[in-house]
């Protein structure tokens, strides 16, 4: 951290806006995060172009649409180097073994867990049609 930043104060944050997410195929990632609870509200807009989803727990993804190649591994993840950036994001939901079963029965595979994060939290985890990874967190 650079000396002057840590002489200043901290810039006031209100909470979490949205998370980015780039995709390859709109329909086919509007489809997944329905099975999460979003809901497509708008788009595509803008120059790359952008889909807003939102969620009724105030989260708010926004996918956007100029992930080129459908077959890339996700660099972050699938390859043996690692390289820094955000490995996934996890939203809370009050029972994951439920979730499991619902993923389960929409045909989609968990790609880890359940793993037990302590006394009571536990998550799932599962990557999306290009494989970003999201947790389902339950905290105990």
């Amino acid at each position: 951290m650079p000396e002057a930043a840590s002489k200043t104060s901290p810039i006031p944050i209100q909470g979490l806006a949205h998370i980015g997410i780039r995709v390859h195929n709109l329909e086919r990632s509007v489809r997944f995060y329905e099975l999460l609870g979003f809901t497509k509200t708008i788009g595509p807009i803008g120059p790359e172009p952008v889909a807003v989803l939102d969620h009724p727990s105030g989260v708010e993804v926004n996918l956007v649409l100029n992930a080129p190649d459908p077959a890339a591994p996700n660099v972050l993840m699938d390859v043996p180097d690692k390289h820094p950036g955000i490995t996934h994001f996890a939203l809370l939901c009050p029972d994951i073994l439920a979730a499991k079963a619902a993923l389960e029965a929409a045909g989609i595979a968990l790609s880890g867990g359940p793993v037990r994060f302590g006394p009571g939290s536990q998550g799932i985890f599962v990557r999306d049609p290009d494989r970003n990874v999201i947790e389902l967190h339950q905290r105990g």
